[in-house]
C-alpha cells in the first residue's frame, strides 16, 4: 500500500508542537506560485529559509524572472515565523549533463527524475552546510509530480548528508488548489511549462496543436 506522505507529515509536526520546538527547514522551490501554499503552512511550524535552486530552467531571463517572484512573494506574504530566501547559481551545465540520452522523454519521465536528484542533492548538501534542521522540497505540490519519487530520493539524501528529510506530499488536502487561490491574490507570474527548454517545447508545440486545431 502505498504510504500516506500527509499523515507521515501530521506526525511529524505534533511531535514538534508537543516539544515547542520552531526547527530551521530549507525549503527547496520551483516557483513562487509552488511555494505559496507550502509556505502559508510550514511557517506555522519552521523558521524557513527558501532555496531557489533550478538549473533547470531556461532560459537565463525566466530563471531571473521565478527569482524575482518568488523574492516578492516572500516579502509580502503575512508568515507566522520568518523566511529568508537563499538563490542558488545559475548552472544550466548541470541540467544539461544529466539530459543526456534523455532529450525524448516525456514529462515526469527519467530525465525529470534525475532532475529531481539533482536539485534536491544540491539542497541536501546546502542544509547540512547550513545546519539545518531539516530539508524538504515544493514540488510534491504539482500534480504532475510524482510524490513517492521525491520523498524516496529526500529519504535518500537524508542518510547521506544527515539532515532529516521532510516527507510530505503538498498536493494533499486541497493544496494545488490553495497555490493557485494564493497566485491570484498576490498576481503571481504563472508559467505555462515546468521549466527546462524540453518542457517549454513540448509546451509550445501542444498550444500550436490546439491553435491548428481551432
Amino acid at each position: 500500500m502505498p504510504e500516506n506522505y500527509q499523515k507521515t507529515l501530521d506526525k511529524t509536526l505534533a511531535q514538534l508542537q508537543a516539544a515547542g520546538q520552531v526547527p530551521r527547514l530549507l525549503l527547496h522551490s520551483c516557483c513562487a506560485p509552488c511555494s505559496s501554499y507550502v509556505l502559508e503552512y510550514l511557517s506555522q511550524y519552521f523558521a524557513i529559509t527558501v532555496f531557489y535552486y533550478n538549473p533547470n530552467i531556461s532560459p537565463e531571463s525566466e530563471f531571473r524572472h521565478r527569482v524575482e517572484e518568488q523574492q516578492r512573494l516572500i516579502r509580502e506574504m503575512p508568515l507566522i515565523h520568518p523566511v529568508d530566501c537563499l538563490v542558488g547559481d545559475y548552472e544550466p551545465e548541470q541540467f544539461t549533463a544529466i539530459s543526456v540520452g534523455h532529450e525524448a522523454d516525456p514529462e515526469g519521465g527519467e530525465r525529470c527524475t534525475a532532475c529531481y536528484r539533482l536539485r534536491l542533492e544540491k539542497t541536501a548538501k546546502a542544509a547540512a552546510d547550513g545546519g539545518f534542521d531539516y530539508f524538504t522540497t515544493t514540488l510534491s505540490i504539482s500534480p504532475l509530480k510524482d510524490a513517492a519519487r521525491l520523498n524516496t530520493i529526500g529519504g535518500e539524501l537524508a542518510e547521506k548528508y544527515g539532515v532529516p528529510y521532510l516527507f510530505s506530499d503538498f498536493k494533499k488536502r486541497e493544496g494545488y488548489k490553495r497555490s493557485c487561490q494564493l497566485s491570484v491574490q498576490y498576481g503571481l507570474y504563472r508559467q505555462n511549462y515546468c521549466g527546462c527548454a524540453f518542457s517549454r517545447r513540448d509546451a509550445f508545440a501542444k498550444e500550436k496543436t490546439i491553435d491548428t486545431e481551432n
